[in-house]
């Protein structure tokens, strides 16, 4: 069966007129991100020292979040489907309202009381990326039609890592100036000023009367896409949680360094390669970018020397950062344009149960050996991911159905 898309709107025809739509989805995309970046730093702290609960208690509530997230993703895509992305943008803005509320509450509280709120808004965070992070590529596709998939979940992504790289530590500094209450504070402020600004933005027809899919079906469709892309994200996880107790094993210092260098290789190349995935296709990128990030993961394996570690580091950045959307885009196209939500949602819960998984495994592999073994993991796992798209790629999965 083949697919067929509805002829994007004539602004989205003009490079010009379709670039500024995608910036302006994908800025409420910031907007919304930055609520969940402004507590992620400072949550564990407070947790820990000012309420006065171990290290786990302050471990589950930061991670709660993304169990609410990969619990609504194949809702949220339905919601998107049915009742129109913006609709399920607007929804993700006010579950992020409703956080905030309840963060801002806790900080009034004594510490039993005070971690009851924190954990119900940190259900309400998960819930509200869920339907912000699907919800804003649908509508930014809606708007400006499929041909500009690669580009939207590229930049989407830009927005997504940009804001939780700079809303993390301006809320430790907002804890240390004004109190953790002051965070929650902000989180209302900011969902408050997403919601104005995407309440005006116009909103794509919702297609009725479409053949749709089940969600069943729509699963079966992109379940191999979906389980490349999470085994290349055990290869980025292992990085994020592991790179700063490599470097101190090994009596290093500039672990923040190392993950910035990742950070910057991996928007630079969004930024400046995402067209690549319509001019060569999405499996092509694909390849390239998993034989680099699985380099990557073995230069930081056997780093003899910080330099070393720097280049694995920005290699696997730069390797993994297309991944997401150049595989997305043919999965996208597996099922019809009635189900673009519904795919979007359950093939990014791909990587949410991948970046769930990552930190305990490596975490037990670590113990076991070293600190380094778990970026050989990460490589085996990112190369198992290569192989699974090479199979996708030779049974040329990338032709809609």
């Amino acid at each position: 069966m083949s697919v067929n898309h509805a002829a994007a709107p004539l602004s989205a025809r003009d490079g010009r007129s379709g670039n500024a739509q995608i910036v302006a989805t994908v800025f409420i995309t910031f907007v919304g991100y930055l609520t969940i970046g402004l507590p992620l730093a400072a949550l564990p702290i407070h947790v820990h020292a000012d309420l006065g609960y171990g290290t786990v208690v302050a471990g589950l509530a930061v991670s709660i979040q993304y169990i609410a997230t990969v619990l609504t993703r194949a809702r949220v895509g339905q919601i998107a489907d049915t009742r129109g992305p913006k609709l399920t943008v607007l929804a993700g803005l006010v579950a992020c309202f409703a956080s905030g509320a309840l963060l801002a509450a806790s900080a009034l509280l004594e510490p039993a009381g005070a971690l009851g709120l924190i954990f119900a808004s940190r259900l309400a965070l998960g819930i509200g990326e869920s339907l912000i992070g699907t919800g804003a590529i649908a509508w930014a596709i809606g708007r400006v039609g499929p041909e500009y998939t690669a580009r939207i979940i590229a930049w989407n992504g830009v927005s997504t890592y940009g804001a939780l790289a700079a809303g993390a530590p301006a809320g430790v500094m907002l804890a240390g100036w004004l109190g953790f209450g002051a965070i929650g504070v902000s989180v209302m402020l900011l969902a408050a000023a997403g919601l104005a600004i995407a309440w005006p933005k116009p909103a794509p027809p919702i297609r009725r009367g479409e053949a749709r899919l089940g969600i069943g079906h729509v699963f079966r469709r992109i379940l191999p896409h979906g389980a490349a892309l999470a085994l290349s994200t055990i290869g980025f996880g292992t990085i994020t949680t592991f790179v700063t107790l490599y470097y101190a094993a090994q009596h290093w210092t500039g672990a923040a360094f190392a993950l910035s260098v990742f950070g910057l290789a991996f928007i630079a190349c969004r930024l400046l390669f995402a067209d690549t995935i319509n001019r060569h296709g999405g499996f092509p990128v694909a390849i390239v970018s998993l034989v680099l990030q699985t380099a990557g993961l073995l230069v930081l394996w056997c780093a003899g020397s910080p330099p070393l570690a720097l280049v694995g580091a920005g290699l696997t950045g730069f390797g993994f950062s297309l991944v997401f959307p150049a595989i997305g885009v043919v999965a996208v196209a597996r099922v019809p344009a009635a189900n673009r939500g519904s795919a979007l949602g359950l093939y990014s819960m791909f990587l949410d149960v991948a970046l769930g998984i990552t930190g305990p495994a490596a975490g037990l592999i670590a113990g076991r050996f070293t600190e380094a073994t778990p970026f050989l993991f990460g490589a085996v796992a990112t190369a198992a991911s290569l192989a699974v798209t090479l199979v996708l790629a030779m049974k040329r999965e990338d032709r809609p159905t």
